[in-house]
């Protein structure tokens, strides 16, 4: 991996991946100028109590769904035995010395952020891309680690300027979202899960 690049980090786990995550990959690739944005497709978030369909299915959904030159489909955290956001920056930094990574997340995890193991470290270390979601300005805005952080964030004017000096430092971007999320795909039905073999 080139050093100097700008990589943007899309985490979650995309059970299923749809519209409304390739929207704000698309949004994000040009508000905070990054060369390239991977989504990592996580074993399971530690936020929550089930777990999801097998890794090979989201893969393969995400492919789908995300078909864009500058967006890669990874499962480094699965490779590298990773289970918390914090871990698998450190891991990514490791691996790929030189290059300016981004982490990326919605104004809905803004809100949560300090419940995330070494919230602080990354807001130390890896600058952080908040997208607006449907309903969620005005509680992301409120957020604890916002709150905390008041001092290093950047206008939404300067987002391209976003990788380009140190950490911490962030911006929140309101952008408009597609209102579709995995937890309603999934309650109507729209997810068959199938099993491991089937993945």
């Amino acid at each position: 991996m080139q050093p100097g690049r700008v990589i943007g980090l899309l985490g979650g786990s995309f059970d299923p991946a749809h519209e409304g995550h390739a929207h704000i990959s698309r949004e994000a690739l040009k508000r905070f100028a990054l060369d390239e944005l991977w989504w990592l497709v996580s074993p399971g978030n530690p936020l929550k109590a089930r777990g999801p369909a097998p890794m090979g299915q989201r893969m393969a959904r995400a492919r789908a769904v995300m078909d864009h030159p500058r967006v890669r489909i990874s499962d480094f955290e699965m490779r590298a035995g990773t289970r918390y956001t914090a871990q698998t920056l450190r891991a990514l930094t490791r691996a790929c010395p030189g290059v300016r990574f981004v982490w990326l997340m919605g104004a809905d995890n803004l809100a949560q952020f300090d419940q995330w193991q070494d919230w602080r470290w990354i807001m130390d270390h890896v600058p952080v891309g908040v997208l607006a979601r449907p309903g969620q300005r005005i509680a992301a805005r409120n957020a604890k680690a916002a709150d905390i952080y008041r001092y290093a964030r950047l206008r939404g004017f300067e987002s391209r300027l976003l990788a380009h000096g140190p950490a911490p430092r962030w911006c929140f971007v309101n952008v408009p979202m597609v209102d579709v999320s995995s937890s309603d795909i999934r309650a109507k039905g729209q997810w068959a899960t199938r099993d491991a073999k089937g993945a």
